[in-house]
């Protein structure tokens, strides 16, 4: 059944479901690593993909930017298409001196600032949790893998450019969070929503210490071993594993 976003028809969306931001790399993942490959919506460019990695279905969709975004893709992936598992695979920037770039981190929780919940729900709510089970299953496969995957906490905003004394705010105030990103949050709040499964990956490609930052084509390259570390938490030889 499509909806107002997504046009794929019942089926053609898999139970787990990988979800980086961008259309392109949503292509550039499913192209690059997925067989049996078939294109199940473009509603508005926001590409979804269908196809198998090690035997197992597997959904590359994008979610756009932002909360609002996300918040609609994952809420009718849910509720519509019956998805259990939703992966962020996303990029942040890093406010800690002790994570360098193209480092790759595990979100333990989202914190935000955003009115998102209070305006979903009515209930005001600034921490969302993502799914202890598949993230023992990720620090699982890291450790298969033998990659390392420290988890961050994540600050999730609504905003990407803001002025220069409210950047240096955050930057004074990170003690409590290690990286930001602007999708997070909505992904485990609504995931808690249906009683699913959500996590992040995320790749660091933006500090906010040195004000180093990554150019367009070494961030595509240094999302690689994010991506198959993915990829493979949702093989078929892992999932059997998880609960």
């Amino acid at each position: 059944m499509a909806t107002p976003h997504i046009s794929a028809k019942t089926g053609d969306i898999a139970e787990h479901v990988i979800m980086p931001g961008d259309p392109l790399r949503a292509e550039f993942i499913a192209k690059n690593w997925l067989t049996d490959l078939k294109l199940v919506s473009r509603v508005r460019n926001v590409l979804a993909y269908t196809g198998r990695y090690n035997h197992t279905d597997i959904t590359l969709m994008a979610s756009g930017m932002g909360m609002p975004s996300i918040g609609i893709y994952s809420w009718e992936l849910f509720k519509v298409y019956g998805v259990q598992k939703i992966l962020r695979v996303g990029t942040c920037g890093t406010y800690s001196s002790s994570l360098s770039l193209m480092d790759v981190v595990l979100a333990d929780y989202a914190w935000t600032n955003s009115n998102f919940a209070a305006c979903q729900s009515g209930k005001p709510q600034q921490t969302a949790y993502p799914s202890p089970e598949l993230n023992n299953h990720l620090e699982a496969t890291a450790l298969v893998l033998e990659t390392t995957l420290p988890k961050a906490r994540v600050h999730t905003t609504d905003v990407f450019y803001q002025e220069p004394n409210i950047s240096e705010r955050w930057l004074a105030q990170s003690s409590e969070v290690d990286v930001v990103d602007m999708e997070s949050f909505a992904l485990f709040y609504t995931a808690a929503r249906f009683q699913r499964q959500a996590a992040t990956l995320l790749t660091v490609t933006d500090s906010l210490v040195t004000g180093e930052g990554l150019n367009a084509y070494d961030r595509q390259q240094a999302l690689v071993p994010m991506i198959e570390l993915a990829l493979n938490a949702f093989s078929s030889d892992n999932l059997a594993n998880t609960p």
